[in-house]
């Protein structure tokens, strides 16, 4: 082999060489700059679930983390709830069948007032009017906030499976009776489970329901604050496909009962 065509051979390995060098680093550097990207996407990722996505674990999934967020509407929380549980309701001898009884419902998005309906629901109406005047209701929230459906509060672990200790008999409405808005009813786990949950139906959804829930009566005042509690946002409750969950605390300040 003449000198050269062994430099032309050593000149085109080293050029070999020289470019395969060249390819790793490029490929080094698309890597990097892969990883970089990879990396700058999953931190905007972080950042917006950490704005909008609302994880589970900071969902208000008992009292206190009720307590812990904001009040709806601009409102201050009231004072806590004071639990407490009774063997059964005393009898109010002031609640006839005649009587006339409104109870006017403090919220932290205004009043709204419920004509009561002793004549049809006699001891549901005797049952709630005891535990508003024992003060049960105060400081609860409304744990449950379905649009066009229903606004649900009255139990004091806010998770909707807590009461006041007893139940009462079941009082319900004649077949064919609709649940449309502005009908207050008590809430139950089936048949002699009712106790001191209680629904006001805000939308049309709530015709569905079956005539299976003592009616406590009718709101026939206070209809911007029913809607100002339906408006409240909400998110998926955790283990179903509802959007019911408050993501502003609605609180029930105090229940007035007045009896004419």
């Amino acid at each position: 082999m003449t000198d050269r065509r062994r430099r032309q051979k050593d000149n085109r390995t080293a050029r070999l060489e020289a470019e395969k060098k060249a390819e790793t680093r490029r490929e080094v550097f698309r890597r990097i700059g892969f990883a970089l990207a990879m990396g700058t996407i999953l931190v905007l990722l972080f950042v917006v679930v950490g704005l909008f996505g609302g994880d589970e674990q900071s969902l208000p999934g008992t009292y206190d983390g009720y307590r812990q967020q904001a009040t709806a509407c601009g409102a201050e929380a009231p004072p806590e709830e004071t639990v407490v549980s009774f063997d059964n309701f005393e009898p109010q001898d002031d609640i006839t069948p005649e009587a006339t009884v409104t109870a006017t419902v403090a919220t932290s998005c205004g009043e709204f007032t419920i004509e009561l309906d002793p004549a049809a629901s006699p001891t549901t109406v005797e049952s709630f009017v005891f535990l508003a005047r024992q003060g049960f209701y105060d400081g609860t929230v409304f744990h449950r906030i379905v649009a066009n459906f229903v606004v649900q509060g009255g139990d004091p672990d806010a998770v909707g499976t807590g009461g006041p200790g007893y139940s009462i008999p079941d009082e319900y409405p004649e077949d064919g009776f609709v649940y449309e808005r502005g009908v207050v009813a008590m809430a139950n786990a089936g048949r002699g489970t009712t106790g001191s949950q209680f629904f006001v139906v805000v939308g049309d959804d709530a015709s569905v329901l079956l005539p299976q829930y003592n009616v406590l009566g009718r709101v026939i005042g206070g209809d911007e604050t029913l809607d100002a509690i339906a408006a409240v946002p909400t998110a998926t409750r955790p283990g179903s496909r509802e959007q019911s969950l408050p993501l502003e605390s609605v609180y029930i300040e105090s229940i007035d009962i007045t009896v004419g």
